[in-house]
């Protein structure tokens, strides 16, 4: 008689697995239930069950040892639970020697191929001394992978498959356990990838295993639209323990940040990552200012296509990758406060970049996602730079039409005002309106000239003074030129 044990505080769990292993007609003799570590230790003396499925955060820590006690003497097979995935709990399941470790929420197509594993181990009586295919070999599990051995694994080949979004995880495994591989591989579930672990055989050669990858990734592609990425790692070096190579696997996973997804990459020794400089030389700053500062697009984006892309082996550490594009994102924030663009939709905008160069995984897509932001940028900057100068010349307007009166007002004066070179003002003035800063003072002086002899008895001399000229008969001398009379002749054709 098959027994199963369902330990968890919450009714509706257990409920839920129980009625799983119904509706899968799992063929468990026995299933019984219990919410507390007392009806666990109870349930154990006196119903021994074949299989323990367990919530560990239900495991209070003063009892931990005397639960492995009973676990070990009782052999029974565990399968532990958790809400935390963390390495702790994976530590908790390798201490109890777990069959498997089910992150919450559970898939219900891994709860029935799991129990039936099990089920099945346990009705032949065959636990200890054979190993049903797909199960998960003792030289060959979490703890392997987790914990220094000195015992060698060049038995092995080991290939590290992740995708883009974790949490389709699920989908994956499922792929690979229906996947009709000649040989079956030991695959350890983690929280973001599975590992394969083929054992070698006389056949099996580097070249072997790079077909078998390639063939995986393109049957999942046809199937599945989510990036996936693959390490296959093998080594010369046969000392190495199973979780040697399975950290250094796990490093190499890393090179996906240059070549993207969609790619088998095979790992023969240890990643050496070339060290770099991270942060901007004075040279660099002092460059990347002009480029700003000319808003030239394409020194921008070749700049960061030449420092950041096609990158080739050996290649440089990802993490001082990402350091060196914030040290650029940081002369661009000054670039930002200089011209008044950090705030607004332009600084979210900043804080998504920031973020993307941080945690997203492949550097071609942080490159052109900063590119697009640069863009954006310099365009918000040159509407600022059009927006100051139109500024620039309606002050100078209005300060020339409240100091026009006075015959000795200069241009460098009307400049001095709104903070520009004389030089760079005259020329700004000339193009935003078609003509001179003389001109216009001398025709303001007219104007008013004019109203002045029409509206008032004023003498040519007083109307001179009034309107900005330096005496009467240097006014009479521009009256002309501009009116084509003189000012005697303009004000006495009004009495004509």
């Amino acid at each position: 008689m098959v027994k199963l044990l369902i330990a968890d505080r919450d009714h509706n769990e257990r409920t839920g697995i129980g009625w799983l292993v119904n509706s899968y007609a799992i063929p468990f003799d026995r299933v019984v239930m219990a919410g507390t570590i007392p009806e666990v230790f109870q349930i154990i003396e006196s119903e021994m069950p074949d299989v323990i499925c367990i919530e560990l955060d239900m495991i209070p820590r003063e009892v931990w040892d005397s639960f492995k006690e009973r676990i070990k003497q009782y052999k029974q097979t565990i399968i532990v639970m958790t809400a935390e995935a963390t390495f702790e709990r994976a530590m908790q399941g390798i201490e109890l020697h777990a069959h498997d470790l089910w992150i919450k929420p559970h898939s219900p197509d891994s709860i029935r191929r799991v129990l039936a594993r099990c089920c099945k181990a346990a009705s032949s009586a065959q636990q200890d001394t054979e190993i049903e295919e797909g199960a998960i070999p003792p030289a060959l599990s979490y703890h392997s992978l987790f914990l220094p051995q000195k015992q060698a694994a060049d038995d092995c080949w080991l290939l590290l498959l992740q995708l883009e979004k974790t949490e389709q995880q699920p989908r994956l495994l499922s792929f690979l356990q229906d996947y009709p591989f000649h040989h079956a591989p030991v695959l350890l579930p983690l929280s973001d990838m599975i590992v394969s672990i083929f054992t070698r055989e006389p056949r099996h050669s580097l070249f072997t295993m790079k077909k078998i990858g390639n063939r995986l990734l393109q049957e999942w592609e046809e199937k599945f639209a989510e990036p996936l990425s693959l390490v296959l790692y093998d080594t010369k070096d046969k000392s190495l323990a199973l979780q040697q190579k399975y950290q250094y696997a796990r490093q190499a996973l890393e090179i996906r940040f240059f070549k993207g997804y969609r790619q088998v990459s095979i790992i023969e020794d240890k990643v050496d990552w070339q060290i770099i400089d991270p942060f901007l030389t004075p040279a660099e700053q002092r460059e990347w200012i002009g480029m700003l500062g000319d808003g030239d697009r394409e020194r921008l984006k070749l700049w960061m296509y030449k420092e950041f892309l096609n990158k080739e082996e050996p290649y440089p550490e990802p993490g001082l990758l990402r350091t060196r594009l914030t040290s650029i994102l940081a002369q661009v924030r000054r670039f930002m406060k200089s011209y008044c663009l950090d705030q607004g939709r332009l600084e979210e905008r900043y804080h998504r970049v920031f973020e993307t160069i941080l945690y997203n995984p492949i550097l071609y897509r942080i490159v052109q996602e900063f590119l697009l932001f640069l863009y954006e940028m310099l365009d918000m900057a040159k509407e600022y730079r059009e927006d100051a100068r139109i500024d620039i010349i309606e002050q100078a307007l209005r300060y020339i039409e409240e100091n026009y009166t006075n015959p000795n007002l200069r241009l460098e004066d009307v400049a001095d005002y709104v903070a520009r070179s004389p030089a760079y003002f005259s020329s700004l003035f000339m193009k935003r309106q078609g003509h001179s800063f003389r001109q216009l003072v001398t025709t303001i002086r007219i104007k008013e000239a004019q109203r002045l002899l029409l509206d008032t008895k004023l003498s040519v001399q007083e109307v001179a003074e009034r309107a900005g000229f330096i005496n009467a008969n240097y006014f009479s001398k521009i009256f002309k030129e501009k009116t084509g009379l003189t000012p005697r002749m303009f004000r006495n054709r009004k009495k004509m």
